[in-house]
């Protein structure tokens, strides 16, 4: 079996292209980490995430500020920020509001890298989306865009579920 097996498979119903987009995801996420952590040296694409993240935040965010942004925990963006302070990309210091809170700031390396590495990462992405039309990444661009308010609906169910269990079962129900 392979990929255009698969799609023609999950291709007859609305439902069976729920699960593949859904899937599709996962599969494609995986893939290009593993394209760009192989082909571009010095930061992996997860750090280069969280670096491209930092530079662009007006302040200086937290671990748990970015964590949000990037869809994990902040003990995730920890490790990620460890490495790039061994790599002297960033600084790392606690908020001056809140003590308990730690800060991520670029460091000057960071700004030469984006300079002068940042070229190849370009020409990736021109690479990856060059099978497109203007019109398609357009589409693209809003359909992931709507994909947001979806796993902002399913996070507001989850958190709904999750306290009205926990109300039952201070009540007794369970």
């Amino acid at each position: 079996m392979d990929l255009n097996d698969l799609i023609t498979r999950f291709s007859g119903t609305t439902e069976n292209q729920k699960k593949a987009v859904f899937s599709t995801l996962f599969i494609a996420g995986n893939k290009l980490q593993t394209l760009f952590d192989n082909h571009i040296p010095e930061v992996s694409l997860k750090q280069f995430m969280l670096l491209s993240i930092v530079r662009q935040y007006d302040g200086q965010p937290t671990f748990t500020k970015l964590g949000d942004m990037l869809g994990c925990s902040r003990q995730n963006v920890k490790k990620l920020a460890d490495a790039l302070v061994k790599k002297g990309f960033i600084t790392v210091q606690p908020s001056s509001r809140d003590a308990r809170a730690m800060c991520v700031s670029p460091t000057e390396k960071a700004e030469e890298y984006f300079q002068n590495q940042f070229s190849q990462y370009q020409e990736e992405l021109n690479y990856l989306f060059e099978v497109y039309t203007e019109e398609e990444i357009e589409m693209l661009f809003l359909l992931l865009s709507k994909l947001y308010s979806g796993i902002e609906n399913l996070k507001t169910k989850i958190a709904e579920e999750k306290t009205g269990n926990a109300a039952e079962r201070s009540a007794g129900y369970e």
